[in-house]
């Protein structure tokens, strides 16, 4: 239980109801929301904390659909920027980590978070931390446990080796709050036995799904073709190649990734799809059809691929799309209202779409209906911004001169720290 507690801004956006001028939110000792609406109708009961926004701008928490927080403080340490590269080096950053500076790590990064709005997250990594630090400072959202095994004959022992990791991890998460899922990682690092065997242990066990799908050419070149960086990688690592189905083989065939990955049992409802770059019209029907959503990075998604997600056609297909800012190894710093800027100017987007996806876009693309607007039984997770002085609210708040004042969730400030 949390102290009730009654917030006023010159703004309030439900999100899914006009904007509020000189609206309040009323969050009950229950961290759900009580009342929402003009500040002359909320009320103010006696023993309720009151904060007073006059220039401010009350929405619903920013929701982020890909982080790496395990990787928080890795910034400007790998400078490749050849993906395939990049990720080698990556690795071996990790390796020569001290595994208690993952924890730091994690908790750095959710602090960062929460000082830029995001109220819930939806994390991979393979160190487990991010779970133990989400539940020491009251965070929200999704842990996937990331797997690997790009080797056929690797598939059995690294199941069961997640399985043992989940069990752990579910012991540790004590929230309501905390989601676990799995995560087999990318074409590039998992074989398709492995993918059809932790599709089948997810949907056993109910587990969402999180996967780094479509990323470069040189996934696709993998894929389709058997050729490429990945391809080479994997020759010189002893990795035998995909098969070709079409000739009898394995898994090799003129399948896309997206397909690819479909055809081994992973994409559903309960599928998040990183990345998303590489894909075409069938692409996007398939997902569709298959009702998985997809994390939208595109200062990552530029950074490493000088390219982008086709936002517009995912969304107008249906799919749900919300936003990541994926690991501060990647971009710095991990500021989510800079991703839905540049997903507005590259896409066109208005600034109500904008801030549609850094809210109830993203609740929906995590298949989380009690967070990402503003009403009665929601989560109290709200954050507040500068610019309550514009007349277009959306605008204002994704104002690059505007700053998060303050952020809360279910009802207890965690920005500023109290």
């Amino acid at each position: 239980m949390v102290q009730a507690v009654r917030l006023t801004a010159t703004w309030v956006l439900p999100i899914d109801a006009p904007p509020i001028r000189d609206g309040a939110v009323l969050v009950a000792s229950d961290g759900r929301i009580a009342a929402v609406g003009t500040a002359a109708d909320v009320p103010n009961p006696l023993t309720t904390l009151s904060h007073e926004f006059p220039h401010g701008i009350l929405a619903p928490g920013f929701i982020n659909t890909h982080t790496h927080l395990e990787l928080t403080g890795l910034e400007g340490t790998v400078p490749d920027r050849s993906f395939p590269d990049w990720i080698r080096t990556l690795r071996q950053r990790k390796a020569t980590r001290d595994p208690t500076a993952f924890r730091d790590a994690a908790r750095e990064g959710l602090r960062r978070s929460f000082a830029s709005g995001v109220t819930t997250i939806a994390d991979t990594g393979d160190s487990g931390a991010t779970v133990d630090v989400l539940g020491e400072l009251g965070g929200a959202g999704i842990y996937y446990q990331e797997v690997f095994g790009p080797h056929p004959d690797q598939a059995q022992e690294s199941l069961a080796d997640l399985v043992q990791t989940m069990k752990g991890l579910d012991r540790r998460g004590s929230s309501p709050r905390i989601r676990l899922g799995v995560s087999p990682h990318a074409p590039y690092s998992v074989s398709g036995p492995l993918y059809q065997a932790v599709g089948q242990y997810a949907r056993e066990l109910g587990w969402p799904i999180a996967v780094h799908l479509a990323e470069s050419q040189a996934e696709t070149d993998l894929v389709t073709r058997g050729k490429g960086h990945f391809a080479d990688a994997w020759a010189a690592r002893g990795i035998p190649p995909l098969a070709d189905v079409s000739h009898g083989g394995g898994d090799r065939s003129t399948r896309s990734p997206v397909a690819w990955v479909d055809h081994h049992g992973v994409l559903g409802s309960t599928t998040l799809c990183i990345h998303a770059i590489a894909i075409d019209a069938a692409d996007i029907a398939l997902l569709a059809r298959t009702d998985a959503s997809v994390a939208h990075c595109p200062r990552s998604n530029l950074y490493h691929h000088d390219h982008t997600a086709p936002l517009t056609s995912l969304q107008a297909a249906g799919v749900r799309v919300g936003i990541g800012t994926d690991s501060e190894a990647s971009v710095s710093p991990a500021d989510i209202r800079m991703d839905a800027r540049l997903a507005a100017s590259t896409a066109g987007l208005a600034a109500e779409d904008a801030v549609r996806m850094l809210t109830m876009d993203g609740a929906h693309a995590l298949d989380d209906s009690t967070v990402g607007n503003l009403a009665p039984g929601q989560w109290g997770d709200v954050v507040v911004v500068s610019g309550g002085e514009c007349s277009d609210p959306y605008a204002g708040l994704l104002r690059k001169e505007s700053r998060v004042l303050a952020t809360w969730i279910g009802g207890r400030a965690v920005y500023p720290i109290p």
